[in-house]
């Protein structure tokens, strides 16, 4: 099963367009105010051209006149205007032009372009990268209660991105974002609750901020909250509503939830056991890397669950697990070329893979390595020393038939 994630979401490095009319008046009206200088109008002029409202919509035009405020000095035109030039909507895309538009409009206070300014210091886009500028102009924007930006001020404290780390001051801004509705923020808040990292650990807490964000729909906090169920932290056990949360991540394609709703399928906790179900989660989660996934298909392949009994299959997806260094799969990878079962026997293979996997601590591997070495089986040379090497690691690791076989060994 697929643990809590304890990921905190990225910088949220988002642009938008400032479409919001300062006054209204008809088209004619604006265009007369516009044509005779007036910079308020040509903006609205400018908003009416970008969103086709009374007029043709042209992006072309909407840059014509939102540079004529802008070269008034109007601070929605100038941060529009670097928007263009960010996103390339009527003008030629240009992260220069971009940042020294938002640069004028910041100066002045604007909070998005002060924000969008950040953004750009923090990605290197259009200036030389730079976490200290991005936390400054961050600032800038959060102070006036910009959410976004008091959510990247909290990622930049969290981990020490152009300011030295402090838990307490990401428990701080995060909480500013997250009163505001903030999805990501109330996601962190929750881990933040959840363990105990700048704020005193209370799990009823990292429910709360965690079902806030999942009822906006963000997908971690969906799977976390679905965990919260299935431990009994900080709310009642409940089955039904891990199986609830769990399948709305994995409806949004997290991987993670997709494997634990699969693996509630395969073994029929908390809904009724239905192996093609299970199959089709495992494989969303496989399809996009997960290891776990990959190896919980190739289990089934080889057992007949759900699907045709088929070694080869279980060979591919038992290969691509472990080319990602899941030990189980390189373990039952390494029996299927010890037996030839959907492969060649390749006792050179076999104890490859054995050895990736016993390196990993797996206990089995361990186990059969150790085996290998005492009797000199699948091609390896008799070697008491490294049969009792590799079978007291797997003794220690709580492996009994290594014990046992220990135990006669003395």
């Amino acid at each position: 099963m697929c643990l809590k994630k304890n990921i905190f979401l990225p910088l949220i490095l988002c642009f938008s367009l400032n479409t919001s009319f300062a006054q209204t008046s008809d088209s004619n009206q604006t265009l007369e105010a516009a044509t005779q200088g007036d910079a308020l109008a040509q903006y609205n002029l400018g908003v009416m051209y970008d969103k086709g409202q009374g007029v043709a919509q042209s992006y072309a035009k909407a840059f014509e006149w939102y540079s004529k405020a802008a070269n008034q000095g109007s601070a929605p035109a100038q941060y529009n205007l670097g928007f263009m030039y960010y996103s390339g909507q009527g003008v030629a895309q240009s992260y220069v032009k971009a940042f020294e538009w938002y640069s004028k409009a910041a100066v002045q206070g604007y909070a998005s372009a002060q924000y969008n300014l950040g953004v750009m210091y923090d990605k290197g886009q259009g200036v030389a990268q730079s976490y200290v500028k991005a936390f400054e102009w961050y600032s800038k924007a959060a102070v006036q209660g910009y959410a976004s930006a008091q959510y990247n001020l909290g990622v930049m404290y969290d981990k020490g991105q152009g300011v030295a780390q402090s838990y307490v001051k990401a428990f701080e801004w995060y909480s500013k974002a997250a009163v505001q509705g903030y999805a990501s923020a109330q996601y962190n808040l929750g881990l933040m609750y959840d363990d105990g990292r700048g704020v005193e650990k209370s799990y009823a807490k990292a429910f709360e901020w965690y079902s806030k964000a999942a009822n906006q729909g963000l997908a971690p906090a969906q799977y976390n909250l679905g965990f919260m169920y299935a431990d009994g932290r900080g709310v009642e056990k409940s089955a039904v509503k891990v199986f609830e949360w769990w399948s709305k991540a994995a409806t949004q394609g997290d991987a993670s939830a997709q494997q634990n709703l699969a693996n509630m399928y395969q073994y029929g906790n908390g809904v009724e056991k239905n192996y093609s179900k299970a199959i089709e989660w495992y494989t969303k989660a496989a399809n996009q890397g997960l290891a776990e996934a990959q190896f919980s298909i190739g289990n089934n392949y080889y057992y007949g669950n759900g699907v045709e009994k088929n070694y080869s299959k279980a060979i591919e997806w038992y290969t691509k697990a472990a080319n990602q260094g899941y030990a189980s799969a390189q373990n039952n990878l390494a029996a299927m070329y010890t037996n030839g079962l959907g492969v060649d026997k390749n006792s050179f293979l076999a104890n490859e893979w054995y050895l990736k996997a016993a390196d990993q601590g797996n206990t089995n591997a361990q186990f059969n390595i150790g085996q290998n070495y005492l009797y000199g089986n699948n091609g390896l040379p008799k070697n008491r020393t490294q049969a009792l090497n590799w079978l007291r690691k797997a003794s220690n690791n709580g492996h009994a038939q290594a014990k046992l076989m220990l135990a006669g060994l003395q």
